[in-house]
């Protein structure tokens, strides 16, 4: 990642607080996998205690209406941007394999999207995410 490139997290706007934070662990977790240089260095505190690398870049997290996700992954697609969706089909599933199979019998309008970790150039990034708001 660069100065030139950006990442955010936007979350559906009604999500509870315990459901947000899974949002942003799944969505974390699998855009993490994807990026290079998405992991700093370990550190070591004042007594020499090492602690694990973290992420060094920002990583606003926004809130969106469910229109909004919807359209904000349309667009991210459409402009090639690496984008990961957490839906409900996901949330609802017991296996990765039953989610996989539920998917794949679900119409792409018919997603209702928790949140989206969205990556790339910075200007694209932030044409489809500019005017949302913090979550809160």
């Amino acid at each position: 990642m660069s100065m030139s490139t950006k990442l955010v997290v936007v979350l559906r706007s009604d999500l509870e607080l315990a459901v947000a934070a899974n949002a942003s662990a799944v969505l974390g977790l699998a855009l993490g996998a994807r990026l290079e240089n998405s992991l700093g260095a370990d550190g070591k505190d004042a007594q020499g205690h090492l602690h694990a690398g973290i992420n060094p870049h920002p990583v606003p997290t926004l809130a969106a209406t469910g229109e909004q996700l919807r359209r904000i992954k349309a667009l991210a697609d459409e402009r090639d941007l690496t984008v990961v969706g957490f839906n409900e089909v996901a949330r609802g599933s017991r296996t990765y394999v039953d989610y996989l199979d539920r998917l794949a019998q679900t119409e792409p309008a018919q997603l209702e999207y928790v949140g989206l970790a969205v990556f790339g150039p910075k200007k694209d990034v932030n044409k489809l995410t500019g005017r949302l708001s913090l979550a809160g």
